[in-house]
């Protein structure tokens, strides 16, 4: 995931009529409820029986990056998204330089690999998503609306980053997210609230659900 803060410092660099035409390659296979990794890394991820896989698609991010989206959710009343795992492989395109970075201040171990992750919370996450037309939240949400489906409003959710190349020019993502009933107990506020820090017990709790239905495997 790009983050805004540094967009324009990326696109500074790079004239769109500069970049040569590239042909992406194919999604990675999705059988069943596991998506087939063979690079980058190469590992199976298997998500919960309750979770139906919504689909995926390639979106350019900017002109700088390429994002390999796929979302497997738990659906509830009127096309609401109740649970969710939005999965992304990303790199930096030829064209840029940059490089991926996430400070490590929290880590989990998810089949062997090390994820740096985050949990944060908002009153109304669906429209957070598409504040930018452009960004990978709006593709997904896009992507969502074909199928009359939508993300929830108050929500929480866990974002996990891995760096799977010593050059650190390409990520695995994984957002795991949960809409909020009205009496929840998980503080939320319009700039996010930050759980691991202002509610750390809650934000365990997100933590082991995430991990209950996530099988990730390495291959051999």
């Amino acid at each position: 995931m790009i983050r805004i803060a540094v967009i324009a410092a990326l696109l500074a660099g790079i004239a769109s009529d500069q970049t040569p035409a590239t042909v992406a390659p194919p999604l990675r296979e999705v059988r069943g409820s596991t998506i087939i990794s063979k690079d980058l890394p190469a590992a199976d991820l298997t998500f919960g029986k309750d979770f139906r896989y919504i689909g995926g698609q390639r979106v350019n991010l900017y002109g700088v990056a390429d994002a390999e989206q796929h979302l497997f959710a738990k659906l509830g009343m009127g096309g609401v998204v109740q649970r969710f795992y939005w999965v992304q492989f990303e790199h930096f395109l030829p064209t840029s330089s940059n490089t991926y970075n996430y400070p490590a201040d929290r880590s989990v171990d998810l089949g062997g690999f090390k994820f740096t992750y985050d949990t944060k919370s908002w009153p109304d996450y669906a429209t957070l998503q598409t504040d930018d037309p452009a960004s990978d939240g709006a593709a997904l949400a896009s992507m969502l609306a074909q199928q009359n489906l939508a993300f929830p409003k108050k929500a929480v959710r866990l974002r996990m980053f891995y760096l799977p190349s010593p050059d650190h020019r390409s990520e695995l993502m994984i957002i795991y997210g949960e809409a909020l009933s009205a009496d929840s107990s998980i503080p939320v506020r319009k700039d996010g609230v930050d759980l691991d820090k202002e509610s750390a017990p809650e934000a365990a709790k997100v933590l082991e659900r995430m991990k209950r239905d996530l099988i990730i495997q390495k291959h051999d």
